[in-house]
């Protein structure tokens, strides 16, 4: 049997968990793929661009290299492996320094030395080829260019769901679904498509939990960061899981549900 083409991974998930968004690919490209904008034609942040490509049509996928990183995110363009982390970010996500960026904080961890561990935690991040791309799965080309992970956007709903389909066929109930803590970028990108040498293998990546997206993502909006071959086993377990055969589960009809609860208390 021919293995399922990612467009059709996409199209299966999109339907099965009543998505809304279109699930994105991430791969590596030694060459530049044609008619795809770079990431700071649609915006320097690699989350807005791509709740962007999940939820409209006017943009279908984005790319960035080393040599296209000029009105990126620098955060971002570090956590995608293409620059260094900069000396001065250990002080701006934590709790400042006079002399570095005039003060500014972000307060997401108690000190600078906290976020070098993270750092050194996550381990040297490698892009999977000369250019990262993003794509909608729906759009993808014909030959599989390698893809590395998947994203996908949902209500909490949703991905509750997607994720109790991950933990189907793991007899390990603690690590198949994992909250890291990191930039939105590398919930959706790095980490599931495995260019963070330290994040764990065979596992998905919920979020973001990173709160400076707050302003960007909407507030009952969340994010799946899948490895490519566990979103293949979500596929064809599918048929066999509660998704499709108790989908009144899955998705029960809340307002016949609390009419019901109301009508019992009364």
């Amino acid at each position: 049997m021919a293995e399922m083409h990612f467009r059709e991974i996409g199209a299966r998930l999109k339907a099965a968990f009543r998505l809304s968004t279109r699930p994105l690919a991430v791969y590596g490209s030694e060459v530049l793929p044609p008619g795809i904008p770079r990431l700071a034609e649609v915006n320097r942040c690699f989350a807005v661009s791509l709740y962007r490509i999940a939820t409209g049509n006017e943009v279908s996928a984005i790319y960035v290299s080393a040599d296209t990183r000029e009105g990126c995110c620098p955060g971002g363009i570090s956590h995608m492996g293409f620059a260094p982390e900069r000396e001065e970010i250990k002080y701006f996500v934590s709790t400042g320094r006079k002399d570095v960026m005039g003060g500014a904080a972000e307060f997401l961890k108690s000190g600078p030395k906290k976020v070098e561990a993270c750092f050194r935690a996550m381990g040297k991040v490698t892009p999977p080829g000369r250019y990262l791309v993003v794509s909608a799965c729906d759009v993808l080309p014909d030959k599989n260019p390698g893809i590395r992970s998947i994203c996908c956007f949902g209500t909490a709903e949703q991905i509750r769901n997607m994720a109790a389909l991950v933990h189907f066929d793991r007899g390990d109930p603690f690590s198949p679904v994992i909250v890291p803590w990191g930039p939105s970028c590398a919930t959706f990108i790095s980490y599931p498509a495995g260019m963070a040498k330290n994040a764990p293998g065979n596992t998905a990546f919920m979020g973001p939990q990173d709160p400076t997206q707050n302003h960007s993502l909407p507030s009952d909006m969340m994010a799946l960061g899948i490895p490519a071959e566990m979103a293949k086993r979500m596929v064809k377990n599918l048929d066999s899981s509660f998704v499709i055969r108790r989908p009144q589960v899955a998705f029960p009809n809340h307002g016949k549900r609390l009419n019901k609860i109301g009508r019992r208390i009364r």
